[in-house]
């Protein structure tokens, strides 16, 4: 089966080819963004269903363990976006090229690296379970339920991996809508698994943990369902099974820089963790529950800016110059009126919202004030993740990758430190809204100069 073409559609041109190539500028972000951030409010909900029912067992340890473990997930999420990411782009920009086999190539190869990929980290991660752990940040008093819980998300990391990087290939085609099934499906069952599994069961933390990986595997066989269905723009072939050199360096071209830029992430999300934990395990929890919170913010403009990528990377791949800066406009307009609602939003409600997942006075009144520092972020951190994700279409993985590196090594790691040390956990707190503001500016002057110069040349 081959990509669906206008002769397969009685002449009419596929609507997810005439949103990518035709459809005005702001409701084609808002097409292509919208299903994606539904998507990523599911995903925050899967983190916060764990949190949220293991707060009812009252047990603080248990729920800065989930806290402790949470970067586990995101080096699972930065080597699928280093699949996902690199085949999706690679995906869109053959799609806008005409290049229908070099997209199906795409496809089918990102699928096996998914499932080699998921099975390296399994075997190292069960072996280093107990440094893994330990680096963590976990002490005394959770180094259990941080074991627990990480050895089972290690064993389920297939279906984690497979349930994100096969979304991000459906989005590579246009397929913004069926691209977040999974994360719909997937977060249902773990909530329907997750009190049953906690309390029912008896398993706690544990059953925390087997909800997610069941979760994640119901969808994962969501989006392969699609696939399988031939409702999807392109499908997985036989004869390309056996990965060919071209086709994985060029979604590793793209992709290492990707899975490094999350990674980055993860290391700045442990330093602060480990800073936090000097004021006590219980802050860890508290910033954990207000970070998870923020994600509501952070995936909307996450959202949008993964909306917009695959426009960006067929636009490029079609030479439309012009287009590409009014899209890059539309959307940065519409990610920051949106993100500056959810600021007010968290700053209004901030202990309510903090309330809702714990009922120690302690808890609320930290997570409060972490979570008013760090709202400033979200007017200013929409237009560096479009920027990064836009240069990750067009294939240049180390301008995105530069603009992370500055991001996370040159600004915010050590800031933190400084902050840390000068102003204490008010330094700790007002690192990442700093960081942000002057990240703005950055990126967004080099996408659009990088654009421009394309455009002189053409």
């Amino acid at each position: 089966m081959t990509m669906k073409d206008s002769r397969e559609t009685g002449g009419k041109e596929d609507k997810r080819i005439y949103t990518m190539s035709k459809e005005k500028p702001a409701k084609a972000v808002v097409q292509m963004g919208v299903p994606l951030i539904a998507g990523m409010f599911i995903m925050v909900l899967y983190n916060l269903v764990d949190t949220f029912f293991i707060g009812l067992m009252h047990d603080d340890y248990q729920l800065a363990a989930v806290n402790l473990a949470y970067p586990v997930m995101m080096v699972t999420i930065a080597l699928s976006n280093m699949v996902g990411t690199g085949a999706s782009t690679l995906i869109a920009r053959s799609i806008g090229a005409g290049e229908t086999e070099k997209a199906r190539q795409a496809l089918t190869t990102g699928m096996v690296l998914t499932v080699i990929t998921a099975a390296l980290i399994t075997a190292a991660g069960l072996v280093l379970l107990g440094p893994i752990v330990s680096g963590l940040g976990a002490k005394a008093n959770t180094t259990l339920y941080t074991s627990q819980y990480v050895r089972i998300l290690l064993i389920g990391t297939v279906f984690t991996m497979g349930n994100y990087t096969f979304g991000a290939l459906l989005r590579g085609e246009g397929s913004a809508g069926p691209s977040i099934l999974g994360m719909v499906i997937g977060t249902v069952v773990n909530i329907i698994l997750d009190p049953v599994f906690i309390f029912a069961l008896g398993l706690e933390i544990r059953g925390a943990a087997i909800a997610t990986v069941i979760g994640n595997a119901c969808g994962m066989g969501a989006s392969l369902a699609m696939y399988m269905s031939g409702r999807s723009l392109l499908s997985p072939a036989r004869e390309y099974l056996a990965p060919r050199a071209e086709i994985v360096s060029e979604i590793y071209r793209i992709g290492v820089p990707a899975a490094l830029e999350t990674l980055l992430t993860s290391a700045a999300y442990i330093v602060n963790n480990n800073l936090a934990v000097a004021y006590g395990e219980l802050t860890v929890a508290a910033m954990g529950i207000a970070q998870k919170l923020m994600s509501l913010g952070n995936y909307i403009y996450q959202g949008f800016a993964a909306g917009v990528q695959p426009i960006m990377g067929y636009n490029f791949g079609a030479k439309d110059y012009r287009r590409m800066l009014d899209i890059l406009k539309a959307g940065l307009l519409i990610v920051s009126a949106v993100e500056v609602c959810v600021m007010l939003i968290f700053g209004i409600f901030a202990p309510l919202l903090i309330g809702i997942f714990t009922d120690s006075a302690s808890v609320i009144e930290t997570g409060s004030r972490v979570l008013r520092a760090i709202m400033f972020i979200l007017p200013f951190v929409g237009a560096t993740s479009m920027s990064r994700m836009s240069f990750q279409a067009m294939g240049k993985p180390m301008h995105a990758f530069g603009i992370t590196l500055v991001r996370q090594l040159v600004l915010y790691i050590p800031l933190l430190l400084l902050m840390n040390r000068v102003w204490g956990f008010g330094g700790l707190i007002w690192a990442q809204p700093v960081t942000e503001v002057i990240m703005m500016a950055v990126s967004v002057r080099l996408l659009v100069r990088t654009i421009r110069g394309y455009s002189s040349k053409s």
